[in-house]
């Protein structure tokens, strides 16, 4: 499949000379306001924004920012950084079921690539367990994005994040459930009804229960074999280019995940890192401040955005997937 001139030149961007997106994530806002503190306001998280920005993008080939609080960031990061920006409120709907997510009201993909985004970026609380009616509603808001970001000729990023109403995330029910809930929603949203050029996806286990594991935790849902396996299935789901979150992990487990995967085979094709490069930052910033944090981000800050870059070289380019030989014109 060849892409369009804009969607190109979008993609190139946001990429390394490799064709690996090597970016780095900061468009955090209901969970970064709580995690600084019931004090922050737009001042904090402007700040906190761009000090990650200006201090972590030299290292990475772009970041991902909002438009309600980033665009300050958006002017700071390095030259060689592309910018994604994210086209959907914080958080989502608690009224109901399914997790159903929104747009921001005064933002368009047309308004996104005036103020310089290079990509347009979604995120998507998604389980192909669900009830058909609740799926169909989202199927339905990914095509309308889907055809909004063709219309303006610019990349679509789609972020999925599996769920299950009432179960505990972070358990051992729940990693038993994650491979299946990963692949099946990585098989839905490849397809070409919806124009996502990128699937931003979530490692399809939890190294905490991976038997053997540095980060194993004691109980086990999956064998290192199975875990592989399990790694190779999610990913022949998808015929799109695909790359993986942090998922608010540590940057140790993160890496160890990055690992596991290339050691499976898996063909992924880079990283949008966020909380694992400088959640460990907050405590300082909200304690001693934004100097105290900035020295912070230029020591540990940058050692695990480093840390991502090496595990990385274990990352194969978007280019195939879309007939590109090159990232020259980038």
């Amino acid at each position: 499949m060849k892409l369009t001139p804009g969607k190109l030149a979008g993609m190139k961007a946001v990429s390394n000379q490799r064709g690996v997106i090597a970016a780095a994530a900061m468009d955090q806002r209901g969970s970064l306001k709580k995690a600084l503190g019931a004090n922050a306001g737009d001042k904090e998280l402007e700040e906190f924004k761009v000090a990650v920005s200006e201090i972590l993008t030299p290292h990475a080939s772009a970041i991902l920012l909002d438009p309600e609080w980033g665009l300050p960031a958006a002017k700071k990061r390095a030259k060689n950084a592309g910018l994604l920006l994210a086209y959907e409120k914080t958080g989502y709907d608690k009224t109901g079921p399914g997790r159903l997510g929104d747009l921001l009201d005064h933002w368009s993909a047309k308004r996104l690539k005036a103020v310089g985004a290079d990509c347009v970026k979604i995120l998507l609380y998604y389980t192909p367990l669900d009830p058909k009616d609740t799926n169909d509603k989202k199927h339905a808001w990914v095509e309308r994005i889907g055809d909004e970001c063709r219309a303006n000729d610019i990349p679509f990023f789609l972020e999925l994040v599996g769920y299950e109403e009432g179960a505990d995330e972070k358990g051992l029910e729940f990693a038993k459930k994650k491979p299946q809930i990963v692949k099946g929603s990585m098989a839905e949203f490849t397809q070409d009804k919806y124009g996502v050029d990128v699937l931003k996806v979530e490692v399809p286990i939890n190294m905490k229960f991976v038997e053997g594991a540095k980060s194993f935790a004691g109980q086990k849902a999956y064998t290192r074999k199975e875990a592989m396996q399990l790694f190779l299935d999610a990913a022949t789901a998808a015929t799109k280019p695909f790359i993986y979150l942090s998922a608010g992990v540590s940057n140790a487990e993160f890496n160890e995940s990055l690992a596991l995967a290339a050691e499976s085979g898996v063909k992924f094709n880079g990283v949008l890192c966020g909380r694992a490069t400088w959640k460990d930052g907050i405590p300082i910033y909200a304690s001693k401040g934004v100097q105290a944090f900035r020295d912070w981000l230029k020591s540990d800050g940058v050692k695990n955005i480093e840390n991502v870059n090496k595990s990385l070289q274990a990352a194969t380019s978007w280019f195939a997937h879309y007939g590109v030989e090159s990232a020259a014109g980038r």
